[in-house]
């Protein structure tokens, strides 16, 4: 079965991002994005260059069955958001329950934070987990 790697990527300084993603996106037969064109911004700055498949809020149900297509005939794929890490508060959570339920493996890269990464492979709407780690002193 091939793989669904949901990538971590910069939440604004694009040298923010990891070894390990550069390496993954380029290694993947496509991306999902977010916005392809915001991706090829970062993608291009770091001479990725691959097939781009749109995935967001709108068409999220329906680019999944896309997706996993491309993933039954064995190509690997990376999932981006626009900034920070798929499916927390982001899209990306369906499309890796939809990954994840046809047999496929959905691993997470880490990014801006490693709560997130584990949260975007639980195939949750991304929208319904609670961080209390900065609250205010008042």
């Amino acid at each position: 079965m091939a793989t669904l790697y949901m990538v971590g990527v910069p939440i604004g300084n694009l040298e923010d991002i990891t070894v390990r993603a550069l390496r993954i996106l380029g290694e993947v037969d496509f991306i999902v994005c977010e916005d392809t064109r915001h991706s090829q911004r970062l993608l291009g700055h770091f001479g990725i260059h691959k097939k781009l498949y749109s995935a967001h809020g709108y068409n999220e149900d329906r680019a999944a069955n896309g997706i996993v297509a491309q993933l039954d005939q064995g190509l690997d794929g990376a999932y981006i958001s626009d900034a920070g890490t798929p499916g927390i508060s982001d899209p990306g959570g369906r499309l890796a329950d939809a990954a994840a339920a046809a047999g496929h493996t959905v691993c997470p890269i880490p990014g801006p934070s490693a709560l997130s990464a584990i949260l975007s492979v639980a195939g949750l709407p991304g929208k319904s987990f609670l961080f209390e780690g900065f609250l205010s002193p008042k």
